[in-house]
């Protein structure tokens, strides 16, 4: 039985293969528990091992090649249309066997144990942000109900809470006024954990050469920087510098028919956070440019034509374009370079 190709569908505790031949014939259909998967592939002919990109995907990938098999990750949305019937373990890992044989299906680099570490402080580090949102706006809703307000921006809640509190002590309650200690205090606790968060972010930026190469570009700055070249790995294995802002969900979405080509908005597919980063840090570039005007400047000529959040999600789409330029084709950043 030479098995040339199998679909890997993962699971928590029982995982599903499911390998077909040089032919395309099925070959094997077999169940595995999770402390079996290694062995057994261990004892199989190196061959090409095809998986959705979802949780432990990465681990699974390295843990396989480091066997002498051939690993593909595909995104979820790509394997699909691939399902026959009803979904199930069995249906997933035949489709998964199916995809991955396609010539033209798109691939998710593996990524290695530092990419992964680098993304867990910043995925860690976005929900103690939200959580920071969260616990402020509710510091808000309760002080509104008593006819207390605070202007709007987090850095006014940690002046104006304990000056109001103290204001009207002598008509709110104590129990109330120990309430918003407490969640000052809760508030304080979560900008500590993000600052210890950004200064272990900011030290792996700076031992990373690729990353501190991006910090040059405008708009984007160590948190950005590590952020890109973490996600992104090899640049290599985009085509161009579209491909990867594509990849990104900064390029428009397309609707076209009959020969008439119709662009709507950005695509807003991929990593929301990487998309986030890069749009927020353009949002900054664009608010200075505005106090500098220069006609001969890509960007104040187009912010006479466009609105500001068009500016920044174009500058944005520019800076993705200019990172893939920096990794792909081991460049240095240049203000003044122009294409010939």
């Amino acid at each position: 039985m030479n098995i040339t190709t199998v679909g890997l569908d993962l699971a928590k505790s029982v995982f599903q293969i499911h390998g077909v031949d040089a032919r395309g014939k099925p070959a094997l259909k077999k169940q595995l528990r999770r402390d079996q998967v290694a062995a057994y592939f261990a004892n199989q002919p190196p061959c090409l091992i095809g998986m959705e990109a979802c949780g432990s995907a990465h681990h699974w990938a390295r843990k396989l090649q480091s066997l002498g098999h051939t690993v593909k990750l595909m995104a979820p949305q790509f394997v699909k249309p691939y399902v026959k019937t009803n979904k199930n373990d069995a249906a997933d890992a035949e489709a998964i066997c199916e995809a991955v044989a396609r010539p033209n299906m798109r691939f998710v680099p593996t990524k290695n144990i530092e990419q992964q570490a680098v993304l867990s402080l910043h995925r860690v580090r976005q929900g103690f942000v939200k959580a920071r949102t969260a616990q402020a706006n509710q510091i808000r809703g309760l002080l509104a109900e008593f006819g207390l307000v605070i202007p709007k921006g987090i850095a006014h809640i940690a002046r104006r809470v304990p000056e109001l509190i103290e204001e009207g002590a002598n008509e709110l309650p104590g129990s109330f006024c120990q309430l918003m200690q407490r969640l000052m205090d809760h508030l304080k606790e979560l900008d500590r954990q993000v600052d210890e968060l950004e200064d272990q972010i900011r030290a792996w930026h700076r031992s990373s050469e690729l990353s501190c190469k991006l910090e040059k570009i405008p708009g984007i700055g160590p948190i950005t920087a590590s952020a890109v070249v973490a996600t992104v790995g090899d640049a290599k294995c985009f085509e161009n510098a579209r491909q990867m802002s594509a990849w990104m969900g900064l390029v428009p979405r397309q609707s076209s028919t009959g020969g008439k080509t119709t662009l709507l908005g950005i695509s807003k597919r991929g990593d929301t956070y990487l998309r986030t980063l890069l749009i927020h840090g353009a949002r900054s570039v664009v608010r200075t440019a505005e106090s500098r005007r220069s006609p001969d400047d890509w960007l104040n000529r187009l912010q006479q034509r466009r609105t500001h959040n068009i500016c920044a999600v174009a500058l944005a789409n520019k800076n993705a374009r200019m990172a893939w330029a920096l990794l792909a084709r081991d460049r240095e950043f240049r203000p003044d370079y122009a294409t010939s």
